[in-house]
């Protein structure tokens, strides 16, 4: 492994153990960089390793159907690990404190954890740290090129971050090595017994998950050789149509870190017959902005509030929020797509039913939820709690970004003035007919 994917933010002395990863973001067996090195670090100690995954009691507005896609898919990776002889563990509660005290009953020596520059694991980081009294490595397992690699401040836009990252990707976009061969965790005695996750209570308590969706690293899999001999062909032309789109689907599957993106990048990069703007304006999305994405929130704290936006966008929302709005929707409007927009409702009732919405339909339903309410802090936070709660691939530093974009600027530019919202750039229901069948879209999702 690169060694700049690691850091060390707990310096502790070292000592015997075994090696403990804290699996939290990059939930696979399959090209996980954080696990390879921590399966490397474990046999030159000559220690047993074992994953923890920690259930939090909640996570932001993450609803039922998020959690039992992240179990049932966890319940492959456990399958996988133990075929490795890798146990998981799997544990409940505040992952501040319950890891900690995991690591302290196994007398481990080490602890690996997933690099996540959002609020909710850099909270659990804060609380864990002043409880371990051992070293603790980050590692970044999500970016191909590392974020913290690729810059050391917040990107103005697209165009400032890509040629870092295209300067780097020959060093990191490289195929993954195998694992190291593991010591059988018999080997060496535990201090205490590993608890063993029952997993058909656990995919019971939290139900099926999204039916559009089937979880899990073999179906993310699927997903993808679908995606390189159905739709990548015809990227280029048909990626912005949310009718019969080009699109890859696997969003969830990326934010749930079930399917690595460096892997989607080798297999787009290895398909044949190809053409060079349906191979570049994927890897453009899939590298550059995803990556920028990612960039944002680790270089803003504050990246899901209206601070967060340049200051020339904050300056125009200003001066147009006493602009009169066509409509000014209610949150149950909203959250039921019982708007006066139709492409907006069959947007919205999209993502009900499937726990998905088209990335061009994503930035044209933030546009209106800000053209429909009396000001941007209110726009930005309808928008969050929706994606977050409906998306299932809510509560990603994509979805940060994206809605940032659309609402205050982000990674943006002043485009000619307009009512509402000033010169922040601004999208029409006129505007989508002009580029795809609306009429079929709302048909097909009962837009009204």
């Amino acid at each position: 492994m690169h060694p700049a994917r690691a850091r060390l933010i707990h310096n502790r002395p070292g000592q015997p153990g075994p090696v403990v990863y804290w699996m939290h973001r990059e939930l696979r067996a399959a090209d996980n960089w954080a696990l390879i090195h921590a399966a490397a670090l474990a046999q030159e100690r000559g220690q047993p390793l074992c994953v923890a995954v920690c259930l939090a009691r909640g996570f932001g507005l993450a609803r039922p159907e998020h959690f039992a896609f992240l179990v049932h898919g966890l319940r492959e990776t456990a399958l996988e690990l133990q075929a490795l002889g890798i146990p998981l563990v799997l544990l409940r509660g505040e992952p501040g404190r319950e890891v900690p005290e995991f690591v302290r009953s196994l007398r481990a020596g080490l602890v690996l954890t997933d690099a996540d520059p959002t609020i909710t694991k850099r909270a659990w980081l804060a609380q864990a740290l002043p409880r371990l009294d051992v070293p603790v490595i980050e590692v970044d397992a999500r970016n191909i090129v590392p974020a913290r690699t690729a810059s050391d401040k917040r990107e103005y836009m697209a165009r400032t971050l890509r040629p870092k990252i295209q300067r780097l990707l020959p060093e990191f976009l490289e195929e993954f090595p195998p694992l190291p061969a593991q010591l059988s965790p018999q080997a060496t005695a535990w201090t205490a017994p590993l608890p063993c996750p029952d997993w058909n209570a656990l995919c019971a308590e939290f139900g099926p998950p999204p039916a559009a969706f089937p979880p899990g690293e073999t179906a993310a899999r699927a997903r993808l050789d679908v995606f390189l001999t159905a739709n990548l062909p015809r990227y280029a032309d048909g990626r912005n149509t949310p009718v019969e789109p080009a699109a890859s689907l696997l969003s969830p599957y990326l934010h749930f870190g079930q399917l690595s993106a460096q892997r989607v990048a080798l297999c787009v990069l290895a398909a044949r017959n190809i053409s060079v703007e349906a191979r570049d304006g994927f890897l453009e999305q899939l590298i550059v902005r995803r990556e920028l994405a990612e960039n944002f929130c680790l270089y803003t704290p504050d990246y899901d509030t209206p601070a967060a936006f340049p200051a020339w966008a904050t300056a125009t929302l200003d001066k147009h929020q006493i602009d009169a709005r066509p409509h000014l929707t209610s949150a149950a409007e909203l959250e039921a797509g019982a708007t006066p927009d139709p492409l907006w409702n069959a947007a919205q009732r999209q993502l009900i039913a499937t726990g998905h919405m088209h990335g061009y339909l994503r930035m044209y339903w933030a546009k209106q939820v800000l053209l429909w309410s009396p000001d941007a802090a209110t726009a930005l936070e309808r928008c969050l709690r929706l994606n977050d709660s409906l998306s299932l691939d809510g509560r990603d530093v994509n979805g940060y970004a994206g809605i940032a974009w659309s609402i205050g600027g982000v990674h943006d530019r002043p485009w000619p003035e307009r009512a509402v919202f000033g010169v922040v750039r601004s999208m029409t229901y006129s505007g989508a007919r002009r580029k795809f069948d609306v009429a079929a879209f709302v048909d097909r999702w009962g837009g009204s």
